[in-house]
């Protein structure tokens, strides 16, 4: 059937030439006109609810804020397990989904059930975010201030330039970290309150009624209809400090009144204060156009504004091209490696041209049918694009290697050219379609793997379809034209390699118990193996956290990170570092929080500097901070961070029962070989004092709001100070330091004020300053930080310790983490094998018309196993999730050859033996396989040396396993797979010998008779 085509082409010669023009054409076109991305547009299966209720403790947020929520999402539909995580002045709630659920729907449904919960007055509004990989930031802006400049002006500049901002155009949503707000504070003077005989709630009301401004209507005044209005404003510190707290007594006598500014957060650039801007871009935006787009706002805005400036540390725009330029050059230079190995086997220039046009008019065809498929130009893509650049050959090298030798051997004729291509039309179409086949499941993964490899998986398609396309129409028609009068010697296969196979299959047992041990040999090695974490070496990226306790002094948590920071900022390796510390409401809009004591840092790292080497360094610093938790991990900005941690989740309804059995786990795992570091959140414990007050002599609620004054800085009201509304903050009258201070505190009751040891009994306990729920539940984790080159090993050995503890009734524990989730991964894409594995037996048993003959194919696959295996011991590098996706690849690309070797077969049985067949096929299609498997190599080798981008599933590791299998399954195919053949057609072959010889021995005799 689809050598139709071919006679439809040489039919139609006018028309291919226009269709080819226009592919090229509208290639060219779609590839400016695609959208450039880092990674493909995919939900991430989660929202995440975020609150926030500053001076409020963990337990106090756990009862107040975190168990109402949790119990609100408890029964969204899609919901697949909830994890909380409450600390002090924060609660953040994450809602795992299935993968089939709609996420904007589940984000919807989210914000219905928590907008019915009632929450204390200290907590803000929760946000309820759903992230999406288009919402990764663009470009992380600093802004720095000139000295001088009072708190309005920066407030001000710093307006102008958000609204700026959020006029480029595909701009999303922008985050601001480490911003200050003019501030106005009353700080009571405890000696002179209690001299003028002034409680200090009474300051409470200073400001109560005032700063109103009321319209009392039209009235007629002296003939005319006017408006009269009352306007009340506080203006300056001056008109604050005049006003009275009780009657004679203004708020200047026994307060001091200050203007100063604030800061929820605190962000640095290279050792400077300064307030960070993370721009995103909106769904269906350019990320490069937007990129360029903050690139030249910045400019502008540093031109209009004196008193700032305005730098760009990162900016993704220039990763992404930087990826897609890089990508493409792997693409270019494999195509050129390729037609390289062509020229090499066909010693003719004509020849090879016509082989070589199936690259840039696939390539054209495949880049017209993304833009037309809404899919954007990204690593994954050209990753796709940079796997199949060598197997777009393939089939242009099968026909004209066809036509090549019968136009050695014949006159030049157009019908020599249809039958040739005839001839091997079946076996590209069946390998064509096969590997299409196996590339295809990739979309019945779950979650973001499918969002993340269905891209690839069309990518594959699309490209290995219009290469098909071609070698069927373009191919035959190029063919006829620079091939006339084509005069070569003609070629013959090798009389010692068809020997070679003679021989082994008159002694089929020695090679097929060779391939056996061999594959035995390399599975038992691959289990052995290791399997590990993504390789961090090349990262360009470092995340370092440093943690404290949550007792710990805001002052001692911020000296210590300037100390770090100040080391790395003098380290050898580091081009810049980005430092955060403590939440903002402007981050929890976007559910990012976290602990105030934890001080992050991102760290951009020279050209050609380990990534590794200076992590170490890092960590090593871990003595200088006895106190704090010090991590350091590769981060790919686009990606997220990378992680080879295994936690161990432990849950139950006992608080002591959980923590228990969590100190045994943490024994038993710190005991195993190639665990760094084991933890458990049970560890961050705080003191708490209590006050049970006794109801007889006072009011809970009262006394709550008086110490709460007393002790926290409390929004009183706000005033005008140049022009702009500022609030005004009353400060704490009391510090107490002791337990005796504060059990003197003096409360309001009704027979007075009392200190409040005598209407409350004051308590010390040590409560956790971090309080984690998984469905509800108290959960305790014990977090195990491993070498990333052992993670399977360990892994397993830690479910095995897991698995051996003896648990308390109602006690679970499970395994999670960097391991199970590489399980996931790994589990899922075996899965998606056996689906191909599947396929390409069904579409050789439609092709081939037989269920034997087929299997003669798939016998390739298990030898290409023991070449990909080799390949990774040889390179000493480490199985990951890029090498089984490899292995997957594998099984699309090694029956190509078995494929076109059985097709010969089955044609040549039309006229010889079986064995004779197996032979002559060998022979002449050794040079068509190993050209296809050569050219196929050669385009992977950029991969393996190029300096592969960091979140691409097109790495170092997939080209060595690519190249080992195909390689391996190549010359096994020319040896095995028509051993494995004679086998499955036993009784056929014998008898067919049999005839032979007695035919030869009826002959020798009558020769004889003569």
């Amino acid at each position: 059937m689809m050598h139709k085509m071919t006679k439809w082409s040489f039919r139609n010669k006018a028309a291919i030439g226009l269709l080819v023009v226009m592919a090229l054409v509208m290639g060219v076109i779609s590839y400016f006109r695609l959208p450039m991305e880092f990674l493909p547009s995919a939900d991430n299966p989660q929202v995440v609810i975020a609150a926030m209720g500053q001076g409020s403790d963990a337990g106090t947020m756990e009862k107040q804020v975190t168990n109402p929520l949790e119990e609100a999402v408890m029964f969204v539909k899609g919901k697949t397990s909830v994890f909380s995580t409450t600390g002090d002045g924060y609660s953040q709630i994450i809602v795992h989904y299935d993968s089939k659920t709609d996420m904007k729907e589940a984000k919807a449904e989210i914000e219905t059930a928590i907008a019915a919960v009632k929450l204390p007055a200290g907590v803000m509004k929760p946000f309820v975010v759903q992230q999406n990989t288009s919402m990764i930031p663009i470009g992380w802006m600093m802004l720095s201030y000139e000295a001088g400049l009072s708190q309005t002006e920066k407030e001000k500049k710093l307006e102008s330039v958000l609204a700026s901002l959020k006029n480029i155009e595909g701009a999303g949503q922008i985050v601001v970290t480490g911003r200050s707000h003019s501030t106005v504070t009353v700080k009571p003077d405890a000696k002179k309150l209690e001299a003028a005989g002034v409680p200090v709630q009474a300051l409470l009301g200073v400001l109560q009624g005032r700063g109103v401004s009321v319209s009392l209507g039209e009235k007629n005044i002296e003939g005319t209809l006017a408006n009269v209005n009352v306007v009340d404003t506080v203006s300056g510190k001056e008109m604050l400090e005049s006003l009275p707290v009780v009657p004679g007594i203004k708020l200047a006598d026994v307060a001091e009144v200050e203007i100063g500014a604030s800061q929820d957060s605190i962000s640095r650039m290279n050792g400077k204060e300064a307030v960070m801007i993370t721009i995103a871009k909106s769904g269906e935006a350019n990320a490069v156009k937007v990129g360029n787009g903050i690139k030249e706002k910045m400019e502008q805005l540093n031109a209009e504004h004196d008193g700032i400036e305005l730098t760009l540390p990162l900016s993704t725009s220039e990763s992404i091209t930087h990826s897609v330029n890089s990508m493409m050059r792997e693409v270019l230079l494999g195509a050129l490696f390729a037609t390289i190995v062509i020229l090499l086997f066909m010693r003719n220039f004509k020849a090879t041209i016509v082989t070589i046009v199936s690259i840039p008019l696939s390539l054209g065809i495949t880049l017209y049918l993304l833009q037309v498929s809404g899919v954007s130009l990204n690593i994954i893509t050209l990753g796709g694009v940079a796997v199949a650049v060598g197997r777009l050959v393939d089939d242009s090298i099968v026909v004209i290697e066809n036509i090549y030798r019968r136009l050695q051997r014949e006159a030049f004729s157009i019908k020599l050219i249809t039958d040739a291509t005839k001839e091997v039309a079946s076996a590209i179409t069946s390998s064509t379609i096969v590997t299409v086949a196996v590339f295809l499941p990739m979309g019945l993964l779950r979650g973001s793997l499918q969002d993340f490899l269905l891209p690839f998986a069309l990518t594959v398609t699309y490209s290995l379809l219009a290469s098909l396309l071609v070698a069927l129409t373009v191919v035959p028609l190029l063919s006829a034209v620079l091939l006339r009068g084509t005069k070569e010697a003609a070629h013959t296969g090798s009389p010692r390699f068809s020997a070679f196979i003679a021989w082994n299959l008159k002694h089929k047992w020695l090679p097929l118990v060779l391939s056996v041990v061999l594959l035995a040999g390399s599975v038992g090695a691959y289990v052995a193996m290791p399997k590990g974490a993504l390789d961090s070496s090349s990262a360009e990226n470092v995340s370092v956290e440093l943690h404290y306790a949550g007792d710990t002094p805001s002052s001692e948590v911020r000296s210590a990170g300037e100390k770090l920071e100040s080391y790395m900022l003098n380290h050898a390796s580091v081009e810049w570092v980005m430092m955060s510390l403590g939440n903002s409401a402007d981050s929890a809009q976007y559910g990012q929080v976290g602990s105030p004591t934890l001080v992050s840092y991102i760290i951009d790292l020279k050209e050609g500097v380990d990534a590794e080497v200076f992590m170490e360094d890092v960590r090593n610093q871990k003595p200088e901070y006895a106190k704090a938790d010090l991590q350091a991990n590769a981060v790919d900005l686009m990606m997220g961070g990378g992680s080879s941690t295994i936690y161990v989740d432990v849950t139950g309804d006992h608080l002591d029962q959980l923590a228990e059995t969590a100190a045994k786990l943490q024994q038993e795992i710190a005991s195993i070989t190639g665990v760094l570091k084991v933890e458990s959140n049970l560890e961050e414990q705080k003191t708490v004092y209590t006050y049970h007050l006794k109801p007889e002599k006072a009011s809970g609620e009262q006394v709550a709001m008086q110490l709460h004054s007393l002790l926290n800085p409390t929004p009183i009201g706000a005033i005008q100070v140049d022009g702009e509304e500022t609030g005004v903050l009353l400060l704490p009258v009391a510090s107490p330091g002791s337990r005796t201070e504060l059990n003197a505190l003096t409360v309001m009751t009704d027979e007075g004020p009392q200190p409040i040891g005598s209407v409350a009994e004051l308590t010390k306990s040590e409560q956790p300053s971090l309080y984690y729920h998984k469905d509800g539940k108290p959960y305790l984790r014990v977090t195990a930080s491993v070498d990333p080159k052992q993670l399977s090993v360990i892994g397993a050995d830690i479910t095995k310790a897991v698995t051996a503890l003896a648990l308390p009734d109602g006690v679970k524990a499970s395994v999670g983490g960097a391991s199970a989730d590489q399980m996931d991964d790994f589990a899922d894409l075996g899965f998606t094998a056996l689906i191909s594995i599947g396929l390409v037996y069904l579409i050789m048993v439609l092709t081939f018309k037989t269920l034997r003959a087929p299997l003669a194919i798939m016998i390739s696959l298990p030898l290409a196993a023991i070449g990909a295996i080799t390949g990774l011991l040889v390179s000493g590098i480490t199985p990951d999730f890029t090498s089984m996706f490899g292995a997957l690849m594998l099984i699309g690309i090694v029956v190509t050859n078995a494929i076109v070797l059985i097709d010969r077969v089955k044609q040549n049985e039309a006229t010889m033996t079986v064995r004779d067949a197996l032979i002559e096929a060998a022979t002449t299609r050794m040079r068509p396989i190993v050209m296809t498997a050569l050219a196929t190599i050669s385009a992977m080798l950029p991969l393996v040396f190029g300096n592969h981008e960091s979140g691409s599933i097109v790495s170092q590791s997939l080209a060595i396993v690519v190249i080992g299998g195909l390689t391996a399954a190549t010359l096994l195919t020319l040896i095995i797979v028509p051993c494995v053949y004679e086998l499955l057609f036993f009784r056929k072959s014998r008898r067919q010998r049999r005839d032979v010889h007695r035919e030869g021995v009826a002959e020798a005799a009558a020769a004889s008779e003569i």
